[in-house]
């Protein structure tokens, strides 16, 4: 532990992160580019305890003063003969809290120890993830879905006091990193991103030496199956890692070809033993990245477990020696223990017909607000009561797509965009509605016909099982950061609340919401009941003409204030237009931000074409790249 603690100490004394944060970027960008493109087109690639949601409304790592975090001390004790830390949530159920009339004890009990380890353990084996403030309904989803599949030994370190406060006051079972980080979002890239994966490997090293099975998760992440059967069918591993693999390489739950895995091993799930190999290689990683701050966690990990990849260990297991070549490494198949692209773009484990043990939210395009949204897509994210309730009520429609720009014609950029530009425009009148009427707008469905990645590509990946068309996840077009974010209404307008597609199918929609609904049938005025007005052809239907303008829909839906849903059967000639151009200047400065862009053609740089939300009023609009470094900027 020596060794550690000295090269901890001139770690302490390197150069900020910040001066070489650019340089990391971009080479982990390059690096994980080449995994992916190897795996693509290499030789070998081609061949409930019920817990309410009400509940979503601490120790330094010191033995003698160690440091996880550079020039933080870090609080790992050893033994003390004492069964259980005073005060500590380890005996009390998980999501059992302590008495509020009761005082938290001070930070000094929350160390990480053995005997912390000792007790939270099941079987040898210890599941933990870690965070900051920012991240706690991640952790409180990853660790619900954990309970509810009847899993309890599980740690979570907090790196800032709020959290292991928060979470002390939830009942769960928490340590102290003593990393004093900044509790709020750190961003992708950024500096106390990279600080954040060297806390992940000083971690590791600090708990394999107790002598547990580690299985590491990063927050966000979620269990959709208890993984520790499928672990302890491998009792020969040192190591099983997930991998950012996009081609398919078995069709059963076997571990994936290890000759067939070009992409880089996913360090956001991974099983460790406490072996002699597993304990080497957590060091000489450890080593590695304090030497090094241009380094990334991930580059680091993959650069020291390929210096050798093979032979296999055996003709069945799908073990093969790996690092110094006593090293057993097994990586988890791509089908079952998902990234954001097996599972969101091409449901690789549906059509395989097999049960996903995890989702990692990876491949995807809108920081953190994307991967929350991604989770609530796939309906596997926790949110608090209010969400499911928002102020206002809802407004949701029916999209309207015709079966040749879903179904006919090659899959090209022609027929991608038009399919996105026919959504879109819909899109863009209920946002105008939404607005106002104060409501929350459910996001449709969105089918796209070509992938989106960060380099170029034919469509979709070869090799991959993507389908085309398929339901593509919102940050594939849309900036879901952008519109999740307070923009100043000053020249933005009012903010828009969104909800994903599939809240209304939401198990966790409250029963309330789902009684007070309104449909909304759009009709040519002059028809059979299709009148400006609020009377109701039966109860909950509403019949309403087409082509209507802004005080119309105000006049008419002020009536409806108490209705939780107003659903439109369609968005098609809807809404005629604001009247108040002001208010007009301000929307479409807002929704012009909220579309992104699609990449990347191969036959020219860059290869990027963004979207535009109102491409139909230019005329002769088509899908290109931009043409000079002028052009080269969002359509506004």
């Amino acid at each position: 532990m020596g060794g550690w603690r000295n090269a901890v100490q001139e770690a302490a004394g390197s150069k900020p992160l910040f001066l070489t944060i650019y340089a990391t970027v971009i080479v982990g960008i390059v690096v994980s580019s080449f995994y992916v493109f190897s795996a693509i087109y290499s030789p070998s690639a081609s061949t409930t305890q019920s817990v309410s949601t009400s509940w979503l409304s601490s120790p330094s790592l010191s033995q003698n003063g160690v440091s996880l975090s550079s020039g933080q001390s870090i609080n790992i004790s050893q033994p003390s003969g004492i069964a259980s830390q005073p005060g500590s949530n380890n005996l009390r159920p998980i999501w059992e809290a302590p008495p509020r009339t009761s005082k938290m004890p001070p930070l000094k009990f929350f160390s990480l120890t053995k005997e912390l380890v000792e007790e939270r353990a099941k079987d040898n084996v210890i599941i933990v993830t870690f965070g900051n403030f920012a991240f706690m309904d991640f952790i409180l989803t990853w660790v619900k879905h954990l309970t509810d599949l009847g899993v309890s030994n599980l740690l979570v370190g907090a790196m800032d006091t709020k959290l292991l406060k928060a979470l002390y006051w939830k009942g769960i079972p928490a340590f102290d990193m003593g990393s004093h980080m900044s509790t709020i979002d750190v961003g992708w890239g950024s500096p106390t991103f990279h600080k954040m994966g060297r806390e992940k490997v000083l971690l590791i090293n600090a708990i394999l030496p107790f002598g547990y099975e580690l299985l590491m998760c990063d927050t966000d992440m979620v269990w959709l199956k208890n993984p520790l059967p499928y672990l302890a069918r491998y009792p020969d591993a040192d190591v099983l890692t997930s991998s950012d693999q996009v081609v398919p390489t078995v069709v059963d739950d076997r571990l994936a070809d290890w000759k067939q895995v070009g992409a880089a091993y996913n360090i956001g799930i991974f099983h460790w033993r406490p072996t002699e190999p597993a304990i080497k290689l957590a060091k000489e990683w450890k080593d590695m990245l304090l030497a090094d701050d241009k380094i990334w966690d991930q580059n680091g990990f993959n650069e020291l477990v390929r210096r050798q990849s093979g032979p296999a260990v055996d003709d069945d297991s799908g073990l093969f020696y790996a690092f110094d070549g006593n090293l057993k490494l097994g990586i988890l198949p791509e089908s079952i223990f998902c990234s954001g692209h097996t599972y969101f773009v091409q449901a690789m484990y549906e059509q395989l017909r097999l049960e996903p043990y995890a989702l990692h939210t990876t491949f995807q395009y809108a920081g953190t607000e994307g991967k929350r949204h991604r989770l609530r897509e796939a309906m596997v994210f926790y949110d608090p009561p209010e969400y499911y309730d928002a102020p206002g009520g809802f407004l949701s429609f029916k999209p309207s797509i015709p079966k040749s720009l879903l179904l006919e014609g090659e899959n090209n950029l022609e027929s991608h965009f038009s399919l996105i530009n026919y959504q879109m425009k819909q899109i863009r009148s209920a946002l105008a509605i939404a607005s106002l009427l104060n409501r929350t707008l459910v996001m449709p469905p969105l089918w796209c016909r070509l992938d989106r990645l960060w380099f170029p590509h034919p469509g979709v990946l070869v090799g991959s099982m993507t389908r085309q068309p398929f339901l593509c996840p919102l940050d594939h077009v849309f900036e879901v950061n952008v519109m999740l974010k307070d923009l100043p209404v000053e020249e933005f307008g009012p903010a828009i609340n969104i909800r994903e597609y599939s809240f209304l199918n939401n198990p966790l929609l409250p029963q309330q919401v789902k009684e007070l609904w309104l449909d909304v049938q759009l009709c040519q005025e002059g028809t059979e009941d299709c009148h400006a007005s609020s009377n109701t052809s039966r109860p909950g239907l509403l019949r309403f003409p087409k082509h209507s303008g802004e005080e119309t829909f105000k006049t008419v839906f002020s009536a409806f204030k108490d209705v939780k849903v107003i659903q439109f059967s369609s968005m098609q000639d809807a809404f005629l237009g604001f009247s108040d151009k002001t208010r007009e200047e301000k929307f479409r400065n807002r929704v012009k931000r909220y579309v992104g862009i699609w990449c990347c053609v191969d036959s020219h740089t860059p290869g990027h074409i963004y979207y535009d939300m109102y491409w139909d009023e230019k005329p002769g609009w088509k899908p290109a790249p931009p043409q000079t470094p002028e052009d080269d900027h969002p359509p506004f």
